[in-house]
């Protein structure tokens, strides 16, 4: 199944990074966040990838130009160093596409653009490029497929340190709560689209603006719950808890390790 990433932002609220190179080669580790959402589809054996590029497209495309293995895979060096055989490899089976969609591009433009790449696809994936998780894909593309719904995406819950309120129109409050602890869920990404959605999005169109409203007007849109494990890089204090994570070798997201918490057989 085919692999739709948003690439195009400006990551406006990571300044410190996003003025050298785009949010989505904002490093987590050895390796930009980029790769670790693909490694993450890749192990689930979605491996056919569409970049929705914009911002500094130029830095993503030499990036996988000029490709090290070496980085993440073990590797035996010889003659002086000048032979490296490697033990493993990373994305030697991906195949990826690079469309530039884009400076100022929404989500639902930089969709419509490469719609042409997805013709034949009865169903895809499609994900922003900044978000992490443990999330069982397989279950997730089961579940939407036995439904009736032509778009789906997964619904997490707020992990940031808000208080929700309710107030009436005189500004008295009647409650008063922890938003993780209220109910509440957030559009995580982690998307599967049928080819249909085309015909709910027009031109300049916000994906989940107008065309999801359309959607849940007629009991289309479907949210899958996921009590896992979620994360977004939004901020250079996120990229610091996603490094920290990482760097204790507890990635949640790294489900093609080992020693990740969370592992689903494809």
């Amino acid at each position: 199944m085919k692999v739709v990433l948003f690439c195009g932002g400006l990551g406006m609220r990571m300044r410190e990074y996003s003025e050298a190179v785009p949010k989505p080669m904002v490093p987590i580790g050895y390796r930009p966040i980029l790769w670790h959402v693909m490694k993450y589809y890749a192990h689930f054996g979605h491996k056919d990838f569409i970049l929705c590029l914009g911002y500094k497209a130029d830095v993503i495309k030499k990036y996988f130009l000029e490709y090290d293995e070496c980085v993440t895979n073990d590797f035996v060096l010889s003659g002086g160093g000048k032979n490296v055989k490697l033990l493993a490899s990373d994305i030697h089976d991906w195949n990826i596409t690079f469309v530039d969609t884009g400076l100022t591009s929404n989500i639902g433009m930089r969709l419509k653009a490469v719609q042409q790449h997805l013709q034949g696809e009865e169903m895809f994936l499609a994900n922003y490029t900044d978000g992490l998780s443990d999330v069982p894909i397989p279950t997730v593309i089961e579940s939407f497929r036995k439904s009736k719904s032509i778009a789906c995406f997964v619904a997490v819950k707020p992990r940031a340190s808000f208080h929700m309120i309710h107030a009436d129109h005189a500004g008295e409050v009647k409650s008063i709560e922890h938003i993780a602890r209220s109910g509440a869920r957030m559009n995580g990404g982690f998307m599967v689209l049928r080819q249909e959605v085309f015909n709910y999005l027009r031109d300049g169109e916000e994906l989940v603006e107008e065309p999801f409203r359309r959607l849940i007007a007629e009991g289309r849109l479907m949210a899958y719950p996921h009590e896992g494990y979620w994360a977004c890089m939004d901020t250079f204090k996120e990229k610091q808890d996603l490094d920290d994570v990482f760097g204790r070798g507890k990635a949640p997201w790294a489900v093609w390790n080992k020693q990740s918490a969370s592992k689903e057989p494809v």
